[in-house]
């Protein structure tokens, strides 16, 4: 086969997440009306302001917006999550951040595999949230115990999958055909079943303890538990929610409403209540998968995480157990502390931009001047917030714990352990802030070298 024909590890990337997005709304019909939803918000939204149309555009956004998804899954041993790493490289998905959410209750602790350069980000930027479940948290040595021994007697991989990808490792590509047997054969390890792996008692035993351990130790593998689409009005999906038949969690996840979004705003219906049948034939219930929606805004630099990070406690505080409309209320008053502006987050160092030349700048030679700021005066170059590519640890619990119908534990809190995750994953995480950095820098570099070629 040609060289040219083969498949580049974007183009996998791609095939699966339209595949796994495929699954998915067979599996949970309602998915497909969420993502009807959301369509129709977008293009509402993109009517109705000409300008962030502009803006997408000419960030290469507007390509990938109808394309764009993160999946969530949960896994329980460390050879579990390292061959995860393995079958995400073949996508060209890297572990990105080190996210805790042992401090908000939840026993697990977690990264983001996804594309990392401004190419395989516009080809299509799916990302799968992957977390691994802290069996030492578990205070209950017995089930503890029982927990392990249940997750050592399984195998989430199928083996044909285990031989594409030391396929790929070995010769650094698949075939066409590989690469959709690979895609064919990695669904397994994300589909949803129905027969649980333990008896009933086994079942409500980790429920009581917690009912993610229940759903990461009781199946033979970690279905795929959201896929989220994104949305340039959340605000507006959440009130149309209800209309199509969709009961939204109580409150919107993350900042408030802004004229210039930052960070991450989620959102989702309530996971479904599906029948199970477990060890012995007993019948039951289970509840794990729902419709997430998020709203992405720009990436914070570090002052503008510390920002935010006070702000959210703040609000937060403020908000406890109200509705949707008086949390958003509080978290407006409260954010009004942070710049609601792009010149003014640039000026002020809150937020990651990308810089490129306007049509005049294109014409422009010769140009010596090497203050950016100047040159966007001068209406050379235009500066754009950097989209925010990954996850809130807050955000993502209060998520999981809206869904999983649990409350929060304080019996997890205070135990991050990064090395003891990179030792289970076999490899250390990138930082994201680092990959911001890297491509704010790269593209005022760009933009001076041909201003002055």
């Amino acid at each position: 086969m040609n060289q040219k024909t083969l498949p580049s590890t974007d183009d996998v990337r791609d095939r699966f997440s339209k595949a796994m997005s495929a699954m998915y709304q067979a599996e949970v019909p309602q998915y497909g009306t969420l993502l009807e939803l959301v369509e129709r918000v977008n293009q509402e939204t993109l009517s109705q302001q000409p300008e962030l149309y502009r803006r997408l555009e000419a960030q290469g956004e507007l390509a990938r917006l109808t394309v764009e998804r993160h999946g969530a899954i949960r896994v329980g041993t460390a050879d579990e999550l390292s061959t995860l790493r393995r079958l995400f490289a073949v996508m060209g998905m890297h572990p990105v951040g080190y996210y805790d959410l042992s401090e908000a209750g939840v026993p697990v602790h977690s990264t983001a595999f996804r594309p990392i350069n401004d190419n395989a980000l516009a080809k299509n930027p799916f990302r799968v949230f992957t977390s691994l479940l802290r069996l030492e948290l578990i205070e209950n040595e017995a089930l503890r115990q029982g927990a392990t021994a249940i997750l050592a007697t399984r195998d989430i991989f199928t083996s044909k999958v285990r031989e594409l990808i030391e396929c790929h490792e070995s010769k650094g590509e698949l075939s066409s055909e590989e690469a959709d047997q690979f895609v064919k054969e990695a669904l397994e390890t994300f589909r949803w079943h129905q027969n649980a792996t333990v008896d009933l008692e086994t079942y409500h035993a980790l429920c009581d303890e917690h009912r993610l351990i229940a759903d990461v130790v009781c199946f033979r593998g970690p279905h795929i538990n959201h896929l989220t689409p994104r949305t340039l009005d959340i605000d507006e999906v959440q009130r149309r929610m209800p209309d199509v038949g969709m009961n939204p969690k109580a409150v919107i996840e993350g900042p408030p409403r802004r004229a210039w979004p930052i960070l991450l705003r989620q959102t989702s219906f309530k996971a479904l209540e599906e029948s199970i049948r477990f060890a012995g034939d007993a019948q039951g219930t289970h509840t794990a998968r729902f419709g997430e929606v998020e709203q992405r805004g720009a990436a914070l630099t570090p002052k503008g995480r510390a920002l935010y990070d006070q702000l959210l406690d703040e609000g937060r505080e403020q908000a406890i157990r109200l509705d949707n409309d008086a949390h958003q209320t509080v978290m407006n008053s409260v954010f009004t502390a942070f710049p609601d502006s792009d010149q003014a987050m640039r000026r002020e160092g809150l937020a990651y931009f990308h810089y490129y030349l306007t049509d005049t700048g294109q014409a422009a030679k010769g140009v010596v001047d090497q203050d950016t700021e100047a040159l966007i005066a001068q209406g050379l170059v235009e500066a754009q917030p950097i989209t925010y590519e990954d996850f809130l640890p807050v955000s993502a619990a209060g998520i999981f714990q809206s869904n999983l119908g649990g409350a929060k534990s304080e019996a997890y809190s205070g135990s991050a352990n990064r090395d003891a995750f990179e030792k289970a994953l076999g490899a250390q995480v990138t930082d994201e802030l680092s990959l911001y950095a890297e491509r704010e820098n790269a593209s005022k570099a760009r933009v001076l070298a041909s201003l002055q070629g």
